[in-house]
């Protein structure tokens, strides 16, 4: 979890402007969290305290309106009973890796990754994309 916040923190200066070298501060002026931070602390938050993804990621998200995320996710965050809305880009897979730290039963981090993506992320390739991530922090 650290790794993946860290790496965003880093990344952040990168996600508008790609670059192809290697040879770069990793903390300068302009990095910051994103939404990719805040989303896995509120996973996170849900695992220690009661299983409720739903919840968690929408008041951590709603407490942080300016981490720069999705549109169709600004609309959910909105919402006052949130719903899945079939997406199936990155956005669960980004927030996930406290899934595959927390549970050490495969079957147990696949039903966790999907449960924690299908709160906005229901698309199946949304579904498998958390999954595999939280596989591989496993």
């Amino acid at each position: 979890m650290i790794g993946a916040i860290a790496g965003d923190m880093i990344g952040s200066r990168f996600e508008a402007r790609p670059v192809k070298s290697t040879d770069f501060p990793l903390f300068a002026p302009g990095s910051r969290f994103t939404d990719d931070s805040v989303l896995t602390v509120a996973v996170a938050r849900a695992i220690l305290e009661d299983g409720d993804y739903l919840h968690h990621v929408h008041a951590l998200g709603r407490r942080y309106p300016d981490a720069d995320y999705g549109a169709r996710f600004v609309g959910w965050l909105q919402e006052s009973e949130p719903r899945p809305y079939g997406s199936w880009g990155n956005g669960a897979a980004m927030r996930v890796s406290p899934v595959g730290f927390a549970f050490s039963d495969v079957d147990r981090v696949l039903a966790e990754a999907a449960r924690s993506a299908a709160i906005s992320h229901d698309h199946p390739e949304g579904l498998k994309g958390a999954q595999a991530v939280a596989l591989g922090k496993h």
